[in-house]
């Protein structure tokens, strides 16, 4: 699936279009997910190890029909590692998420996110979930703009303990209704 974006002109002015990924595009992701995240704290040499430790090959292995490319001028502009859940039939799962920093601002994270909830959709999937770190704020206001409503634990934003002793995260939930 190759499908060009309508998007507005950004660093490179080249138009964006949206591609399934295959197991040789693991290199150019693996290389974003150490270099595209530079909020304080996030771009640390440990916190880098970890977003790596995330996204394994495996995702593009197992996962591809259900993840997407974003491309521009013939670089990656963005990706979407997502799947249909195998044991919630009504859900789709978005696991992780970047944007080229010179790529923002141009529509491309609303895309990805637009074309999963279709691909959602087509699937017979009603909600689409993620999660992110209480401290990233910016993933945070993202996910609301989307549409998206934090599932809160008690009156608290994120869930403490979520994945482990200490890893605390806010939980999303949208629907995939137009």
């Amino acid at each position: 699936m190759t499908d060009p974006a309508d998007l507005s002109t950004g660093a490179t002015g080249a138009p964006v279009t949206l591609r399934q990924p295959v197991e040789d595009d693991y290199a150019a992701v693996a290389r974003a997910i150490q270099s595209w995240w530079t909020l304080p704290g996030l771009d640390t040499p440990s916190a880098a190890r970890e977003r790596a430790a995330l996204v394994p090959r495996l995702w593009l292995q197992h996962f591809a029909t259900t993840s997407l490319l974003a491309e521009s001028g013939g670089a990656l502009a963005g990706f979407l590692v997502g799947f249909l859940s195998q044991d919630r039939a009504d859900e789709g799962y978005i696991h992780f998420v970047g944007v080229a920093p010179d790529q923002r601002g141009r529509g491309i994270g609303r895309l990805l996110y637009e074309r999963f909830f279709e691909l959602c959709r087509r699937a017979g999937r009603g909600s689409v979930h993620c999660v992110t770190s209480p401290t990233n704020t910016l993933s945070i206001a993202f996910h609301e703009a989307m549409g998206f409503t934090i599932e809160r634990s008690g009156g608290a934003i994120a869930k403490a303990d979520y994945d482990g002793v200490g890893v605390d995260r806010v939980t999303f939930v949208r629907s995939t209704a137009k």
